[in-house]
């Protein structure tokens, strides 16, 4: 079986399935999204995000090449995607939904299946790739949260509500237990690891309620189809040349540029519902670059293979 049809089967389909079970309920039940994308915010994100830091064994050395490479990747999409909402001269919402949709990559429930999929017989790959997650899920709820957040207000409210939110204290508790290898009592793992496991679901149910609402001809626009474009076509070639750049080679380098491959993430929808800051465009955006990143990171994942041997 092809690349293409593998990783449609394993990993696009199943995210697509999710979408329109959560479309077909709420044409069903119409539920309150406001309180679910809540729910989500408050409680499922941010303890998956903890368990991930808790459960994550990194090896120094391959920590510093990734933590080398995300420094140069994520500044460079940063700088790309500031530089088109300019181009583009997008109002300030919009600016900070399209930078999002660039700079945040599904690393989890996308990447990770990708990662075991190319690497199972070489483990440091799916290694990297959960550091990604780490690193992703750190950049997500910093640079992608103070988009969201400024776009519709300023300056010491943007600080008091990062300081608010939930993820921002996970992230700390999470390196803190990591690092100190502090072992959680089983009374309190086993709830924290049922609500972690229920994230995904939730997340893109979540999303495919949203999404329903959403009229199927105003999908694709100039502006999706630009950041569909910079986030699957553009952030590999970027990729490539950091790689070049810091010299990495071997399994390190493809699996670098594999994970440079991915979608927009899924939590750059849910943020931009819980914000109430462009979330449709949000949503949009999701849905149309995983569909489309079944073809292209299949390019991505056959190229590593000749430039990466």
């Amino acid at each position: 079986m092809s690349y293409l049809s593998i990783i449609f089967l394993q990993i696009v389909a199943p995210i697509l399935i999710l979408l329109i079970i959560g479309a077909l309920l709420q044409k069903k039940f119409t539920f309150n999204l406001k309180a679910l994308s809540q729910l989500i915010t408050y409680c499922f994100m941010p303890v998956a995000v903890l368990m991930n830091l808790y459960e994550t064994k990194v090896n120094m050395s391959v920590l510093a090449q990734v933590a080398f490479f995300i420094v140069l990747f994520i500044g460079s999409q940063m700088i790309i995607s500031q530089f088109i909402a300019k181009l583009l001269k997008l109002n300030r919402t919009e600016s900070a939904v399209f930078k999002n949709s660039v700079v945040l990559i599904n690393s989890g429930n996308y990447g990770i299946p990708v990662a075991q999929l190319v690497f199972h017989s070489q483990p440091i790959g799916v290694a990297i790739q959960v550091i990604l997650v780490i690193f992703q899920n750190i950049t997500t709820y910093t640079y992608g949260l103070y988009n969201l957040i400024s776009a519709t207000k300023s300056g010491i409210e943007i600080v008091k509500d990062l300081f608010k939110m939930p993820i921002v204290h996970a992230l700390v508790i999470g390196i803190i237990l990591n690092v100190w290898n502090i072992t959680l009592p089983e009374t309190v793992e086993i709830p924290l690891n049922h609500i972690a496991e229920g994230f995904i679901a939730i997340a893109l149910i979540t999303l495919g309620a949203q999404l329903s609402q959403i009229e199927i001809r105003t999908i694709v626009n100039k502006t999706i189809l630009i950041s569909c474009f910079t986030r699957l076509v553009v952030g590999p070639l970027c990729a490539l040349f950091v790689i070049w750049i810091l010299g990495l080679h071997g399994v390190v380098a493809q699996s670098l540029f594999i994970a440079s491959s991915f979608p927009t993430s899924r939590n750059s929808s849910s943020l931009a519902l819980e914000y109430d800051v462009e979330s449709n465009i949000a949503a949009q955006t999701v849905l149309f670059s995983t569909i489309v990143s079944c073809l292209t990171v299949t390019v991505v994942i056959y190229l590593s293979t000749i430039f990466f041997v």
